[in-house]
């Protein structure tokens, strides 16, 4: 009978470059701080899925960019609670969004959404602008 044995090899020092720690600067010059603030005050880019996209163009859904700002901050803020998905109802469509992913998952007029039962969602936004 054969017996086949598993060696294990010395482990190689790998080679690394360390580089001393110090400060870093950007080459636009601003601090961290200024980043962090610029990020955290920036609008949230919401991502619109190709399901979603195909439904809003079938249903005649559009929404103006200010109104897009507005659920950027409103799934943002959703997020921080603890939301996952969230039915956000303007006054013209329901959409579906994955505050997780920042993602409009689908979206549906308010006549079709008035007749429909929302589940796998808990959290939900109104705006009515």
């Amino acid at each position: 009978m054969d017996k086949t044995f598993l060696h294990r090899l010395p482990q190689q020092p790998m080679a690394t470059s360390i580089k001393p720690m110090g400060r870093r600067h950007s080459n636009t010059g601003t601090s961290f701080a200024d980043q962090l603030k610029r990020a955290v005050n920036s609008p949230v880019d919401i991502q619109v899925s190709k399901h979603a996209r195909a439904r809003m163009e079938q249903r005649g859904i559009s929404i103006p960019p200010q109104v897009w700002e507005t659920i950027g901050e409103k799934v943002s803020e959703a997020k921080e609670k603890g939301v996952k998905e969230s039915l956000i109802l303007l006054k013209d469509a329901a959409l579906i969004v994955s505050a997780k992913n920042q993602t409009v998952i689908t979206a549906l007029d308010r006549q079709e959404a008035n007749s429909q039962i929302f589940t796998n969602i808990n959290g939900t936004i109104i705006i009515d602008s």
